[in-house]
Protein backbone atom coordinates (compact mmCIF):
# COMPACT_ATOMS: atom_id res chain seq x y z
CA UNK A 1 0.00 0.00 0.00
CA UNK A 2 1.46 2.98 -1.26
CA UNK A 3 1.81 5.78 1.93
CA UNK A 4 1.33 9.44 1.74
CA UNK A 5 3.94 11.68 0.44
CA UNK A 6 5.00 14.53 0.35
CA UNK A 7 7.81 16.66 -2.32
CA UNK A 8 9.29 20.42 -1.66
CA UNK A 9 10.49 21.55 -5.09
CA UNK A 10 11.61 25.52 -4.95
CA UNK A 11 12.25 27.40 -7.76
CA UNK A 12 12.61 30.91 -9.44
CA UNK A 13 8.89 31.38 -9.68
CA UNK A 14 7.86 30.26 -6.10
CA UNK A 15 7.51 26.98 -4.04
CA UNK A 16 5.72 23.75 -5.55
CA UNK A 17 3.98 21.29 -3.69
CA UNK A 18 3.43 17.62 -5.01
CA UNK A 19 0.82 15.41 -3.15
CA UNK A 20 1.28 11.86 -4.10
CA UNK A 21 0.08 8.30 -2.91
CA UNK A 22 -3.09 7.66 -0.95
CA UNK A 23 -4.03 9.92 1.81
CA UNK A 24 -6.37 8.35 3.50
CA UNK A 25 -7.80 7.19 7.27
CA UNK A 26 -5.08 4.16 6.95
CA UNK A 27 -2.24 5.25 5.20
CA UNK A 28 -2.59 8.55 7.50
CA UNK A 29 -3.41 7.59 11.15
CA UNK A 30 0.29 6.00 11.97
CA UNK A 31 1.97 9.22 11.12
CA UNK A 32 -0.53 12.05 11.25
CA UNK A 33 1.89 14.47 13.58
CA UNK A 34 4.80 14.26 10.67
CA UNK A 35 2.20 15.03 7.69
CA UNK A 36 1.12 17.68 9.83
CA UNK A 37 4.64 18.90 10.78
CA UNK A 38 5.17 18.91 6.93
CA UNK A 39 2.40 20.74 5.64
CA UNK A 40 3.45 23.14 7.80
CA UNK A 41 6.59 23.80 6.59
CA UNK A 42 5.66 23.44 3.24
CA UNK A 43 2.41 26.02 3.45
CA UNK A 44 2.80 28.73 2.31
CA UNK A 45 0.01 31.93 0.62
CA UNK A 46 2.44 31.53 -2.74
CA UNK A 47 2.99 28.28 -2.86
CA UNK A 48 1.33 26.10 -5.93
CA UNK A 49 0.45 22.43 -4.97
CA UNK A 50 0.21 19.74 -7.23
CA UNK A 51 -2.34 17.29 -6.00
CA UNK A 52 -2.75 15.46 -9.66
CA UNK A 53 -1.04 12.59 -8.54
CA UNK A 54 -3.00 11.54 -5.81
CA UNK A 55 -4.03 7.60 -5.68
CA UNK A 56 -6.52 8.20 -3.19
CA UNK A 57 -7.72 10.61 -0.75
CA UNK A 58 -10.36 10.19 2.03
CA UNK A 59 -12.12 13.01 4.59
CA UNK A 60 -9.47 12.27 6.86
CA UNK A 61 -6.86 12.97 4.34
CA UNK A 62 -8.51 16.41 2.77
CA UNK A 63 -9.10 17.70 6.62
CA UNK A 64 -5.39 17.60 7.21
CA UNK A 65 -4.48 19.26 4.08
CA UNK A 66 -7.86 21.62 4.91
CA UNK A 67 -6.09 22.86 8.21
CA UNK A 68 -2.35 23.32 6.75
CA UNK A 69 -4.30 25.74 3.83
CA UNK A 70 -5.81 27.34 6.62
CA UNK A 71 -9.34 26.28 6.37
CA UNK A 72 -9.26 27.95 2.73
CA UNK A 73 -8.18 26.46 -1.01
CA UNK A 74 -5.64 27.42 -1.97
CA UNK A 75 -5.22 29.89 -5.34
CA UNK A 76 -2.84 27.55 -7.07
CA UNK A 77 -4.19 24.43 -7.03
CA UNK A 78 -3.90 21.04 -9.49
CA UNK A 79 -6.25 18.36 -8.41
CA UNK A 80 -8.40 15.60 -10.20
CA UNK A 81 -12.63 17.02 -10.01
CA UNK A 82 -13.25 13.96 -7.74
CA UNK A 83 -10.95 15.27 -5.43
CA UNK A 84 -12.20 18.91 -5.46
CA UNK A 85 -15.61 17.58 -4.70
CA UNK A 86 -14.65 16.38 -1.13
CA UNK A 87 -13.15 19.60 -0.45
CA UNK A 88 -16.00 21.24 -1.59
CA UNK A 89 -18.02 19.53 0.94
CA UNK A 90 -15.32 19.99 3.88
CA UNK A 91 -15.23 24.01 2.74
CA UNK A 92 -19.58 24.16 3.16
CA UNK A 93 -19.61 22.32 6.21
CA UNK A 94 -16.95 24.74 7.93
CA UNK A 95 -18.35 27.67 6.49
CA UNK A 96 -22.00 27.47 7.20
CA UNK A 97 -24.02 30.29 7.48
CA UNK A 98 -24.54 31.68 10.56
CA UNK A 99 -28.60 31.46 11.78
CA UNK A 100 -29.70 35.38 10.93
CA UNK A 101 -30.79 37.07 15.05
CA UNK A 102 -34.41 38.40 14.23
CA UNK A 103 -34.73 41.08 16.22
CA UNK A 104 -37.23 40.85 18.72
CA UNK A 105 -40.53 42.49 18.00
CA UNK A 106 -42.01 44.76 20.58
CA UNK A 107 -45.06 42.94 20.26
CA UNK A 108 -42.98 39.78 21.38
CA UNK A 109 -45.40 40.03 24.79
CA UNK A 110 -48.92 40.14 23.82
CA UNK A 111 -47.65 37.26 21.28
CA UNK A 112 -46.79 34.89 23.84
CA UNK A 113 -49.27 35.39 25.69
CA UNK A 114 -51.87 34.75 22.42
CA UNK A 115 -50.31 31.70 21.95
CA UNK A 116 -50.56 30.66 25.08
CA UNK A 117 -54.25 31.35 25.02
CA UNK A 118 -54.79 29.64 21.70
CA UNK A 119 -53.01 26.33 23.26
CA UNK A 120 -55.80 26.65 26.28
CA UNK A 121 -58.65 27.32 23.70
CA UNK A 122 -57.66 23.63 22.06
CA UNK A 123 -57.04 21.40 24.99
CA UNK A 124 -60.61 23.03 26.41
CA UNK A 125 -62.26 22.55 23.33
CA UNK A 126 -60.44 19.05 22.88
CA UNK A 127 -61.99 18.57 26.58
CA UNK A 128 -65.25 19.49 25.95
CA UNK A 129 -65.38 16.50 22.59
CA UNK A 130 -64.00 14.09 24.91
CA UNK A 131 -66.39 15.13 27.68
CA UNK A 132 -69.39 15.03 24.68
CA UNK A 133 -67.82 11.40 23.42
CA UNK A 134 -68.15 10.25 26.73
CA UNK A 135 -71.99 11.37 27.30
CA UNK A 136 -72.82 9.38 23.74
CA UNK A 137 -71.02 6.43 25.00
CA UNK A 138 -72.98 6.45 27.83
CA UNK A 139 -75.83 6.83 25.63
CA UNK A 140 -75.10 4.22 23.86
CA UNK A 141 -74.60 1.52 26.72
CA UNK A 142 -78.29 2.95 28.57
CA UNK A 143 -79.21 1.47 25.17
CA UNK A 144 -77.78 -1.39 24.54
CA UNK A 145 -76.53 -2.97 27.95
CA UNK A 146 -74.59 -5.87 25.98
CA UNK A 147 -72.08 -3.58 24.81
CA UNK A 148 -71.15 -2.74 28.50
CA UNK A 149 -67.04 -3.36 28.25
CA UNK A 150 -67.34 -5.34 32.14
CA UNK A 151 -64.29 -7.40 31.38
CA UNK A 152 -62.03 -3.69 30.92
CA UNK A 153 -64.07 -1.54 33.53
CA UNK A 154 -63.79 -4.37 35.94
CA UNK A 155 -59.59 -4.77 35.62
CA UNK A 156 -59.77 -0.36 36.44
CA UNK A 157 -61.45 -1.41 39.34
CA UNK A 158 -58.97 -3.50 40.67
CA UNK A 159 -55.84 -1.13 39.15
CA UNK A 160 -57.27 1.84 40.36
CA UNK A 161 -59.38 1.02 43.33
CA UNK A 162 -58.02 -2.51 45.40
CA UNK A 163 -54.07 -1.76 44.49
CA UNK A 164 -54.53 1.40 45.61
CA UNK A 165 -55.98 0.91 49.17
CA UNK A 166 -52.89 0.12 51.22
CA UNK A 167 -50.96 4.00 50.29
CA UNK A 168 -54.26 5.73 50.92
CA UNK A 169 -54.64 3.58 53.98
CA UNK A 170 -51.64 4.40 55.45
CA UNK A 171 -51.33 8.39 54.40
CA UNK A 172 -54.71 8.41 55.57
CA UNK A 173 -53.80 7.18 59.06
CA UNK A 174 -50.90 9.29 59.25
CA UNK A 175 -52.64 12.63 58.22
CA UNK A 176 -55.57 11.62 61.08
CA UNK A 177 -52.40 11.32 63.38
CA UNK A 178 -50.88 14.64 62.57
CA UNK A 179 -54.12 16.61 62.67
CA UNK A 180 -54.56 15.24 66.28
CA UNK A 181 -51.49 15.66 67.15
CA UNK A 182 -51.74 19.43 65.98
CA UNK A 183 -54.97 20.11 66.73
CA UNK A 184 -54.41 18.95 70.60
CA UNK A 185 -51.08 21.19 70.84
CA UNK A 186 -53.66 24.49 70.02
CA UNK A 187 -56.60 22.41 72.31
CA UNK A 188 -54.74 22.51 75.69
CA UNK A 189 -54.46 25.97 76.05
CA UNK A 190 -57.68 26.78 76.32
CA UNK A 191 -59.18 23.61 77.65
CA UNK A 192 -61.16 23.02 74.88
CA UNK A 193 -60.05 18.99 74.41
CA UNK A 194 -63.37 17.92 73.63
CA UNK A 195 -63.78 19.65 70.64
CA UNK A 196 -60.71 17.56 68.30
CA UNK A 197 -63.57 15.53 67.69
CA UNK A 198 -65.54 18.36 65.83
CA UNK A 199 -61.96 19.20 64.03
CA UNK A 200 -60.95 15.89 62.87
CA UNK A 201 -64.57 15.00 61.56
CA UNK A 202 -65.46 17.66 59.93
CA UNK A 203 -61.88 17.77 58.31
CA UNK A 204 -61.38 14.66 57.38
CA UNK A 205 -64.90 13.40 56.60
CA UNK A 206 -65.93 17.11 54.34
CA UNK A 207 -62.53 17.93 53.09
CA UNK A 208 -58.99 16.16 53.63
CA UNK A 209 -60.42 12.89 53.10
CA UNK A 210 -61.84 13.08 49.65
CA UNK A 211 -58.71 15.68 47.87
CA UNK A 212 -55.90 13.83 49.42
CA UNK A 213 -57.30 10.68 48.07
CA UNK A 214 -58.10 12.48 44.84
CA UNK A 215 -54.36 13.63 44.57
CA UNK A 216 -52.97 10.21 45.76
CA UNK A 217 -55.30 8.51 42.85
CA UNK A 218 -54.28 11.73 40.05
CA UNK A 219 -50.16 10.87 40.52
CA UNK A 220 -51.18 6.93 40.73
CA UNK A 221 -53.86 5.92 38.75
CA UNK A 222 -54.33 9.30 36.23
CA UNK A 223 -50.57 9.19 35.03
CA UNK A 224 -50.48 5.23 34.73
CA UNK A 225 -53.56 5.95 32.03
CA UNK A 226 -52.03 8.59 30.57
CA UNK A 227 -48.78 6.72 29.82
CA UNK A 228 -50.77 3.46 28.95
CA UNK A 229 -52.67 5.41 26.37
CA UNK A 230 -49.58 7.36 25.56
CA UNK A 231 -47.38 3.81 24.46
CA UNK A 232 -50.58 2.99 22.65
CA UNK A 233 -50.23 5.93 20.55
CA UNK A 234 -46.61 5.85 20.50
CA UNK A 235 -46.52 1.86 19.10
CA UNK A 236 -49.83 3.31 17.11
CA UNK A 237 -52.13 0.72 18.49
CA UNK A 238 -54.84 3.25 18.64
CA UNK A 239 -54.68 3.76 14.68
CA UNK A 240 -54.69 -0.05 14.58
CA UNK A 241 -58.02 -0.45 16.62
CA UNK A 242 -59.24 2.25 14.24
CA UNK A 243 -58.63 0.77 11.50
CA UNK A 244 -60.56 -2.64 12.93
CA UNK A 245 -63.57 -0.54 13.53
CA UNK A 246 -63.38 -1.04 17.19
CA UNK A 247 -64.34 2.57 19.06
CA UNK A 248 -61.42 3.72 21.28
CA UNK A 249 -64.28 5.65 23.37
CA UNK A 250 -65.62 3.03 24.46
CA UNK A 251 -63.16 0.68 24.71
CA UNK A 252 -60.34 2.80 26.12
CA UNK A 253 -61.33 6.09 27.51
CA UNK A 254 -65.19 4.83 29.08
CA UNK A 255 -63.95 1.90 31.32
CA UNK A 256 -61.75 3.98 32.88
CA UNK A 257 -64.00 7.21 33.12
CA UNK A 258 -66.77 4.85 35.00
CA UNK A 259 -64.02 3.02 37.21
CA UNK A 260 -62.68 5.93 38.39
CA UNK A 261 -65.99 7.28 39.32
CA UNK A 262 -67.07 4.48 41.32
CA UNK A 263 -63.44 3.91 43.26
CA UNK A 264 -62.72 6.96 44.64
CA UNK A 265 -65.83 7.87 46.69
CA UNK A 266 -65.14 4.10 47.96
CA UNK A 267 -61.55 4.96 48.66
CA UNK A 268 -62.41 8.12 50.20
CA UNK A 269 -64.71 6.22 52.59
CA UNK A 270 -61.97 3.78 53.19
CA UNK A 271 -59.33 6.26 53.79
CA UNK A 272 -61.52 8.70 55.56
CA UNK A 273 -62.38 5.53 58.35
CA UNK A 274 -58.55 5.25 58.53
CA UNK A 275 -57.79 8.33 59.28
CA UNK A 276 -60.30 8.78 62.05
CA UNK A 277 -58.97 5.98 63.37
CA UNK A 278 -55.53 7.72 63.23
CA UNK A 279 -57.14 10.41 65.02
CA UNK A 280 -58.53 8.81 67.50
CA UNK A 281 -55.99 6.84 68.53
CA UNK A 282 -53.60 10.08 68.82
CA UNK A 283 -55.99 11.94 70.55
CA UNK A 284 -56.52 9.00 73.15
CA UNK A 285 -52.63 9.38 73.80
CA UNK A 286 -52.24 13.35 73.57
CA UNK A 287 -55.70 14.39 75.61
CA UNK A 288 -56.76 11.13 77.37
CA UNK A 289 -60.08 10.92 75.08
CA UNK A 290 -61.75 7.54 75.31
CA UNK A 291 -62.77 5.52 72.29
CA UNK A 292 -66.00 5.93 73.72
CA UNK A 293 -66.50 8.90 74.13
CA UNK A 294 -64.76 9.61 70.03
CA UNK A 295 -67.57 7.15 68.92
CA UNK A 296 -70.73 8.53 70.81
CA UNK A 297 -69.58 12.42 69.77
CA UNK A 298 -68.94 11.88 66.26
CA UNK A 299 -72.09 11.36 64.84
CA UNK A 300 -73.65 14.22 66.68
CA UNK A 301 -70.90 17.00 65.83
CA UNK A 302 -70.37 15.79 62.09
CA UNK A 303 -73.70 15.34 60.33
CA UNK A 304 -74.32 12.85 57.81
CA UNK A 305 -74.35 15.30 55.01
CA UNK A 306 -70.52 15.93 55.42
CA UNK A 307 -70.18 12.64 54.57
CA UNK A 308 -72.77 12.78 51.36
CA UNK A 309 -70.97 15.67 50.18
CA UNK A 310 -67.88 13.90 50.79
CA UNK A 311 -68.25 10.79 48.59
CA UNK A 312 -70.05 13.05 45.93
CA UNK A 313 -66.61 15.19 45.63
CA UNK A 314 -65.14 11.31 45.56
CA UNK A 315 -67.12 10.47 42.57
CA UNK A 316 -66.93 13.96 40.38
CA UNK A 317 -63.02 14.15 41.51
CA UNK A 318 -62.58 10.22 40.11
CA UNK A 319 -65.23 11.13 36.71
CA UNK A 320 -62.30 14.39 36.05
CA UNK A 321 -59.24 12.92 36.98
CA UNK A 322 -59.93 10.01 34.47
CA UNK A 323 -60.95 12.71 31.61
CA UNK A 324 -57.78 15.10 32.56
CA UNK A 325 -55.82 11.45 32.25
CA UNK A 326 -57.67 10.17 28.91
CA UNK A 327 -57.04 13.92 27.60
CA UNK A 328 -53.43 13.74 27.51
CA UNK A 329 -52.93 10.14 26.80
CA UNK A 330 -55.02 10.52 23.32
CA UNK A 331 -52.81 14.09 22.75
CA UNK A 332 -49.45 12.16 22.70
CA UNK A 333 -47.23 12.56 19.66
CA UNK A 334 -44.83 9.32 18.28
CA UNK A 335 -42.36 9.92 20.34
CA UNK A 336 -40.62 9.38 24.20
CA UNK A 337 -40.60 13.39 24.69
CA UNK A 338 -44.05 13.89 24.18
CA UNK A 339 -45.36 11.10 26.78
CA UNK A 340 -43.68 12.25 28.82
CA UNK A 341 -44.95 15.50 29.10
CA UNK A 342 -47.60 14.76 28.04
CA UNK A 343 -47.69 12.52 31.22
CA UNK A 344 -46.51 15.51 33.67
CA UNK A 345 -49.08 17.49 32.29
CA UNK A 346 -51.58 15.35 33.25
CA UNK A 347 -50.60 15.06 36.85
CA UNK A 348 -50.41 18.66 37.07
CA UNK A 349 -53.39 19.63 35.70
CA UNK A 350 -55.59 16.53 37.29
CA UNK A 351 -54.55 17.95 40.69
CA UNK A 352 -55.17 21.67 39.49
CA UNK A 353 -58.62 20.89 38.46
CA UNK A 354 -59.31 18.49 41.76
CA UNK A 355 -58.43 21.90 43.55
CA UNK A 356 -60.88 23.94 41.70
CA UNK A 357 -63.61 21.71 41.98
CA UNK A 358 -63.42 21.60 45.64
CA UNK A 359 -63.68 25.02 45.72
CA UNK A 360 -66.24 25.06 43.85
CA UNK A 361 -68.05 22.18 46.17
CA UNK A 362 -66.96 24.55 49.01
CA UNK A 363 -68.94 27.06 47.81
CA UNK A 364 -71.90 25.74 46.72
CA UNK A 365 -72.25 23.67 49.87
CA UNK A 366 -71.61 26.16 52.21
CA UNK A 367 -74.76 25.97 54.25
CA UNK A 368 -75.10 22.39 54.04
CA UNK A 369 -73.60 19.78 57.24
CA UNK A 370 -72.69 22.37 59.28
CA UNK A 371 -73.90 21.73 62.98
CA UNK A 372 -75.70 24.66 64.33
Amino acid sequence: MSVARIEIVVREDGRHVRLSGRWTLATTSQCAAGLTDELRRAADPASSWDCLDLEAIDSAGAILLWRAWGRAMPEQLSIKPEHWRIFERINAADHEPRAAIVPVSPLHGAMMIGSAVIGIGRHLMDFVTLVGQFGLNMAHVLRYPADLPRREISANLYKSGVRAMPVTALVGFLIGVVLSYLSALQLKQFGADIFIVNIIGLGLVRELGPVLVAILVAGRSGSAMTAQLGVMRVTEEIDALATMGVPRGLRLVFPKVVALTITLPLLVLWSTAIALIGGMVSAALQLDISYGFFFQTLPRVVPTANLWIGLAKGAVFGMFIALVACHFGLRVRPNTESLSSNTTASVVSAITVVIVIDALFAIATRGIGLPL
